[in-house]
């Protein structure tokens, strides 16, 4: 007779644990998100920056990594795109209820615990999965903040972090790097220093979007050599 693997059955059911504790359609979420594209998320003394790597095509326009929830919060993701726009939209609708009812805005770690609350309800109740998505979620209230969510509905906050493919790789570089008070110049600079990681990198390939008190701004090419960024 054939032996069946020892998985077999448990990852069948997200309802269903393995005998020594799994939830193995969690861990393919979280698969799901190893292999998606890489996004980094670092705080500076201003705010908060995030940075991915544009995939070019001469047929297809890009899709969106990084994602304005309001005026002083983003979000950054890797995994499944689509799992990301609903969760972007119902965080989105989040922060405009927030300001109707409450006359102010969202904060960040609100949101960010709304959006891993929303991950987390998938991971309990058969006939669903869990969403493939891992988030970076960032913002300026009082001070700069940056959070990680994963599909179990994890929650953490970070002074810097990297999701995605090259993750391993760049957060040992950001435990090595990071200073807790860099100027906006640096901690760009870092993220480039990371993507470096994966390969060759030029500035016409990175996304940034900058988070302070003052402004969200998506950065040009123009706007990063100016500011003396090398690739």
């Amino acid at each position: 007779m054939e032996m069946m693997p020892e998985s077999m059955g448990y990852d069948r059911a997200i309802v269903v644990f393995s005998p020594d504790g799994r939830l193995f359609q969690v861990e393919y979420a979280r698969e799901a998100v190893r292999r998606g594209a890489t996004a980094l998320g670092v705080t500076f003394r201003d705010g908060v920056i995030f940075g991915v790597k544009k995939r070019e095509s001469a047929l297809v326009k890009p899709g969106e990594k990084i994602f304005k929830l309001d005026g002083h919060i983003a979000a950054a993701t890797s995994g499944l795109v689509a799992d990301a726009r609903v969760l972007v939209d119902s965080a989105r609708v989040k922060a405009q209820q927030n300001k109707m009812i409450y006359d102010e805005d969202i904060s960040i770690s609100t949101m960010a615990r709304y959006i891993a609350d929303r991950q987390q309800v998938f991971t309990q109740y058969a006939g669903v999965r869990p969403y493939g998505v891992s988030f970076l979620i960032g913002g300026v209230n009082d001070e700069g903040k940056l959070f990680e969510t994963d599909p179990s509905g994890l929650l953490l906050e970070c002074k810097a972090k990297a999701i995605g493919k090259s993750a391993d790789k760049i957060n040992e570089l950001f435990e090595k790097k990071y200073k807790k008070d860099m100027s906006e110049k640096e901690a760009v600079q870092l993220i480039c220093e990371a993507f470096k990681r994966e390969g060759k990198i030029t500035l016409e390939e990175l996304v940034i979007h900058v988070i302070t008190k003052k402004s969200y701004t998506e950065y040009s090419t123009e706007k990063l050599k100016n500011l003396g960024i090398k690739a």
